[in-house]
């Protein structure tokens, strides 16, 4: 694993590997998929959605060409590459939302517009979503789920250790515990330092609670200035936060995960992918692991979707197509999402099918009001993705102590996702 300050060295390194990559083969019956969904939520839920692939396509070989790590930045390395040389899978992964701008820019990707129309998703999918993924009146990607990513975690035992009987309901209030947590002898907060990606998580959770929802979308507009008064003040929460962490700056988000399930932190800020993940250990949600919204953000939903795409030159574009139309479909988002840990795109899936917090999870979507995920793709592309994550990545590897700094390196990434 690594960190995102060095993503173009990161890149140009994993271009050495494009040879490698599987390539669909010249009878066309493989069907290449390329994700970094490797292990167990996403593993499981990919399988589930594989089972329905098969059965509806019994003469296509499923071929996973699978790139673990770094949240997908191993696995977009690659991706860029084999793009760049004219090497497409049959179908990629990527987030639905502006991490989408950069092959629509290159027009690697095509327009899905009337899959969509033949399909009946322009029904069966929330407007508002639809909204999100229209690019110049095209759609270019089919998303196969909604993954919330403001969800506050935290083990009950060790919660009455520390005297916390209730999930905290602002940013303030998780401080009082966090203190508490401290008290009784844990760190107060799970903190995952490898790859930038999920403390970058954290502040763009910290920004939504103290800022609010209008302020933090300003941010991705311009209407919200980063060196304005509000972004300070969500710096001075992140820091105070930052101090109550774990020592070690370089833990995986799965590790951080663990310390909370095993009592060695309190709190965990993390999207709604670690249930699944603790799931696939054995752990039990309400026992082991309980969760709230994310503090100051109750009645906010900030989301995140895995998508899918027909790269152009797809070298087997029909099975490229059933594919996607297997990620659209009912039976399909049902077989993937409760194994994946996460809800369906559709507006008609079968809550029966799904545990307690995703039942929930379904309710907020439907009510709450929703904003993007900067560092899961909805807000920014790739380029401003790497920025943003790197530069908080900075901040925290640096001990917290140069806002300023902060503040110019967050300016320089909204300058590069523009140029992006």
């Amino acid at each position: 694993m690594f960190k995102k300050t060095k993503v173009a060295a990161v890149f140009a390194a994993l271009a050495l590997v494009v040879t490698t990559a599987p390539a669909s083969s010249a009878a066309n019956t493989d069907m290449e998929i390329f994700t970094w969904w490797a292990s167990g939520g996403e593993a499981a839920g990919l399988a589930g959605m594989t089972t329905e692939f098969t059965r509806a396509n019994p003469t296509l070989k499923f071929v996973n060409a699978t790139v673990a790590g770094a949240a997908g930045v191993n696995a977009k390395g690659v991706l860029v590459s084999r793009m760049k040389a004219g090497n497409p899978p049959d179908t990629f992964q990527a987030h639905a939302g502006a991490e989408l701008s950069s092959y629509v820019k290159a027009k690697q990707i095509e327009d899905l517009t009337s899959l969509y129309k033949s399909e009946g998703w322009d029904k069966s999918f929330p407007k508002d979503l639809i909204k999100t993924l229209t690019t110049g009146g095209k759609i270019y990607s089919v998303p196969v789920n909604i993954h919330r990513a403001n969800v506050l975690w935290w083990n009950p035992a060790a919660a009455k250790k520390a005297g916390i009987t209730k999930a905290p309901e602002s940013l303030d209030a998780m401080l009082v515990d966090l203190e508490k947590f401290k008290k009784s002898g844990i760190d107060g907060m799970a903190l995952a330092g490898n790859g930038d990606w999920a403390i970058a998580h954290l502040f763009d959770y910290v920004l939504l609670a103290s800022m609010g929802p209008d302020k933090f979308n300003g941010l991705w507009t311009g209407k919200t200035l980063w060196n304005s008064k509000d972004v300070t003040t969500a710096i001075k929460y992140f820091s105070k936060i930052l101090a109550y962490g774990n020592s070690s700056k370089s833990l995986d988000w799965p590790d951080a995960g663990k310390l909370v399930t095993t009592g060695k932190a309190g709190f965990f800020i993390m999207g709604d992918w670690a249930s699944s993940q603790w799931q696939s250990e054995g752990l039990k949600l309400g026992t082991d692991y309980t969760w709230a919204p994310g503090p100051g953000t109750d009645g906010v939903y900030q989301w995140l979707s895995d998508s899918f795409t027909l790269p152009v030159g797809a070298p087997n574009r029909s099975a490229g197509i059933a594919w996607l139309k297997v990620c659209g479909s009912l039976a399909g988002q049902d077989a993937f999402n409760p194994k994946k840990g996460s809800i369906a795109a559709r507006t008609d899936s079968n809550p029966a099918l799904y545990d307690d917090y995703l039942k929930a999870a379904m309710k907020s979507w439907k009510v709450d009001r929703l904003v993007g995920s900067t560092v899961h793709g909805v807000n920014y592309g790739n380029a401003g993705m790497a920025a943003y994550d790197s530069a908080v990545g900075r901040f925290y590897t640096g001990g917290a102590k140069d806002s300023k700094g902060f503040v110019t390196a967050l300016t320089a990434a909204a300058k590069a996702n523009r140029n992006g």
